[in-house]
């Protein structure tokens, strides 16, 4: 029997399942969930008693009995059952009490293993999907910002999640060439954390070190000058404390993780075929993901690479709107859909 794509209108979900951020948008509806991928844990039953925002909330603030877990690292599940437990969480707030078992499309970072993919799957389909489409994040952000995917141009997009750095050229439907790194905003978190450790004995929580690179982080040649009243535990007397960071020093702390991405963007460059190259220079780079709104990387990377970098309008959601668009548009798409391994 023919297979139908109208008969599954309104059961369609795609999901950008993202480190920091799940995503879920529903066919029809649009972007219907955007909350942080964190879960709270009761110890004693291992019985999850939070998600997303609310779980968020709680992030170092817990009692003794409940801690708060992230299910996903560098992009990919880390906690299977946990990952499923949120999953079955936003399909069942998204799916109200309707009884058919939805399609399920799924981004993932363009670099996972067989076995980090089969992960994902089996996280959906346990969840309650009847059919599981894994679709690499390159792909839907090109997808979300608009390029002209399926003509035979070079369309370059970077996009830099939470837990890795999608890097692709992509033209006629496919991925011609692509890099995926595992630095993303955690890993600058993570390395404001340390600068903090390093230079002041001073440890702070992941929700400030993310409230600091919000405000203050920047990447060269950015040069605005602004400071922030950090509070934290100073790790020698043990008390709380006090200091005061400027954008010169957060900066200073972010460029590890802003020159791997400026590196592994040169190298994509480097591997791209000629006339690719040069639709590349007439056409730009395009940064997606919440990485993109780091002030200054966008002239960084105009800086190294003399090609034109545009930042995608609402970079956050450039995924989870690409598959949504697939979802919404399936004739036109379905070249694509061919291309995407079914698992």
């Amino acid at each position: 029997m023919a297979f139908s794509w109208q008969s599954l209108l309104g059961n369609d979900i795609a999901i950008d399942l993202g480190t920091a951020n799940t995503l879920v948008y529903v066919r029809g509806r649009g972007i219907v969930i955007n909350e942080p991928s964190i879960v709270a844990v009761r110890k004693s039953d291992q019985e999850i008693v939070a998600y997303g925002h609310e779980a968020k909330e709680m992030q170092g603030r817990t009692p003794g009995e409940i801690t708060t877990i992230r299910p996903l690292k560098d992009g990919v599940i880390a906690d299977f059952e946990l990952a499923e437990a949120m999953i079955r969480h936003f399909i069942k707030r998204v799916s109200g009490n309707h009884l058919r078992r939805p399609r399920i499309a799924v981004c993932i970072p363009s670099g996972i293993t067989e076995v980090e993919k089969r992960a994902v799957r089996d996280s959906c389909e346990h969840a309650g999907a009847r059919e599981v489409y894994l679709i690499d994040e390159p792909m839907a952000a090109a997808i979300g910002v608009g390029l002209p995917i399926e003509e035979p141009v070079g369309n370059m997009v970077i996009d830099i999640g939470g837990g890795t750095t999608e890097i692709a050229v992509i033209s006629l439907s496919g991925i011609v060439n692509d890099i995926s790194i595992r630095i993303g905003g955690d890993e600058m978190n993570e390395a404001i954390i340390q600068h903090f450790k390093r230079n002041y004995n001073l440890l702070i929580g992941e929700n400030t070190a993310e409230h600091i690179k919000c405000t203050l982080g920047s990447a060269a040649p950015y040069t605005e000058k602004a400071s922030l009243q950090v509070r934290g535990r100073d790790l020698v007397a043990g008390i709380p404390k006090t200091v005061e960071i400027t954008s010169a020093e957060v900066q200073e702390a972010l460029a590890e993780s802003v020159n791997a991405i400026v590196d592994a963007t040169k190298l994509c460059l480097e591997r791209t075929p000629p006339e690719l190259s040069s639709d590349i220079l007439d056409r730009g780079i395009v940064l997606s993901g919440g990485g993109a709104l780091l002030k200054g990387l966008d002239e960084r990377l105009r800086r190294e690479t003399s090609l034109p970098i545009i930042v995608a309008e609402d970079p956050l959601t450039c995924v989870v709107r690409g598959t949504g668009r697939v979802l919404e548009d399936l004739n036109r798409y379905q070249k694509v859909l061919s291309k995407v391994r079914r698992y």
